[in-house]
């Protein structure tokens, strides 16, 4: 691995100076997105990484989560291996810690 790691505790500290140019990319199911994300969050499934790098490319920062960190992990793998070297993966824990935290959630309806 050659991206940095952090609890999901780490980006809700700094989830109100995220700037324009950093984005928060929830690699979840759209289904799951639905039901409970980050307001401002991305969301673009961890499979489909892939197809979509040059509009990843636009983004100084990119901070990665998902459920539980193991499909963040594989996305974040998926940037480093094209090239990305502006990655922050939330790992070990992801939305499912955010919620039973109690912490700020968006949801579609």
């Amino acid at each position: 691995m050659t991206f940095k790691t952090i609890p999901m505790s780490d980006l809700y500290e700094m989830i109100d100076k995220i700037s324009p140019t950093e984005v928060v990319l929830d690699v979840r199911t759209p289904q799951e997105y639905a039901e409970g994300h980050i307001k401002g969050s991305l969301n673009l499934p961890h499979d489909q990484i892939g197809g979509r790098l040059d509009q990843l490319k636009s983004y100084k920062l990119i901070y990665i989560h998902c459920r539980s960190g193991a499909r963040a992990t594989a996305a974040a793998q998926t940037l480093t291996n094209a090239g990305f070297n502006n990655i922050v993966c939330i790992t070990g824990s992801g939305m499912a810690d955010w919620i039973e935290c109690g912490l700020p959630v968006e949801r579609n309806t």
